[in-house]
């Protein structure tokens, strides 16, 4: 039995979730398969427990490959150039090379099972969205340095990059409420559970329930951070005859659906419809009008992770939460001039 005096041991798993020592091994180091309920069994006794594998992380450390791995779900638009920038030029200070695997579809094996790990990199950048909890947590608890961008693990103690979602869409509606006068407000969030998206609706919400406004389901609907996902929304709400005169999309991305759907309805922006986003991507200055937008630090979040997990490698310790400030940047699309 664990004693507050010494750690947990593999013996003191094997003997909570009634098995023997090797099956544990197995079950951490992924090598054989185990028996869905068996493997369930140990995984609830490390966690009960807060096992950590210390001899598998000594291993680890001896295995140097002074490459950091970074997996993505995709890079398919504005967001992904500055932060890639901002992780190749942070990782090519600290001396590592970078590894980067887009894991895909909800339904692909590799985020499962990614082809980067503990056999071919120090450590791990792990972007929301691209790979599945359980191989976080296989990870984690054989001990290999993670860093997690724009989501969280409960129950872990992973270091985690992200902004502040919350206070950048706080006061980029209350703008629209108070500079411009604008009462019903659409959000188009994100996709679903991601946690950036439940941030800024949760700001959103906020913002109009501290200016007396309520919050109206029927005025937040799906953008998925996507262009056409963001016109089909806008268009359907035209459609439909629901009356809006302002939309805060999710990110910039979905802004320009928003763009699409209003100018093919003959709605005016920002006459009719005031427009804001979310990233402040490099396009953003460049829409007519000029989008009103939320920056965030993109690139600055990719150079923190490495900078974050380096020290993880090199047997420091990280910060457990690194919060980016956000700020409003006004241009023309909400109806400054």
């Amino acid at each position: 039995m664990n004693t507050p005096n010494r750690p947990p041991t593999i013996a003191d798993v094997a003997r909570q979730a009634g098995v023997s020592i090797a099956t544990v091994s197995r079950v951490l180091n992924g090598s054989t398969p185990v028996v869905g309920e068996t493997a369930e069994r140990v995984q609830e006794a490390i966690r009960a427990l807060k096992y950590v594998p210390r001899t598998a992380a000594r291993v680890l450390a001896s295995r140097r490959t002074n490459t950091i791995g970074l997996l993505l779900p995709e890079i398919s638009d504005a967001f992904f150039s500055p932060m890639l920038r901002g992780i190749e030029a942070a990782a090519r200070e600290a001396g590592f090379d970078l590894l980067i695997h887009v894991t895909g579809e909800p339904s692909s094996a590799s985020r499962a099972h990614p082809p980067l790990g503990e056999h071919n990199t120090d450590g791990l950048l792990i972007f929301t969205d691209s790979l599945e909890a359980d191989e976080i947590e296989r990870l984690h608890m054989l001990g290999l340095p993670l860093v997690l961008m724009h989501q969280s693990v409960a129950g872990y103690e992973i270091p985690t990059i992200t902004i502040e979602n919350k206070d950048g869409a706080f006061r980029i509606v209350d703008h629209l409420i108070k500079v411009h006068g604008r009462r019903r407000i659409v959000y188009l969030r994100g996709p679903e559970r991601h946690e950036d998206s439940l941030w800024r609706e949760r700001g959103y919400c906020e913002a109009l329930e501290a200016n007396g406004l309520p919050v109206d389901e029927e005025l937040i609907r799906v953008g998925a951070f996507d262009r056409q996902t963001a016109e089909a929304a806008v268009g359907e709400m035209i459609a439909r005859g629901v009356d809006f005169d302002a939309v805060f999309s999710g990110d910039d991305e979905s802004a320009l659906g928003v763009f699409t759907a209003l100018q093919a309805a003959g709605r005016r922006i920002p006459d009719d419809v005031a427009v804001v986003g979310f990233d402040d991507v490099p396009f953003a200055p460049f829409l007519a009008p000029a989008l009103t937008t939320v920056r965030a630090p993109i690139e600055q979040v990719g150079r923190e992770a490495v900078r974050q997990l380096v020290r993880l490698i090199r047997g420091e310790q990280a910060e457990a939460l690194t919060l980016l400030p956000t700020e409003v940047i006004v241009r023309n699309s909400c109806g400054c001039k």
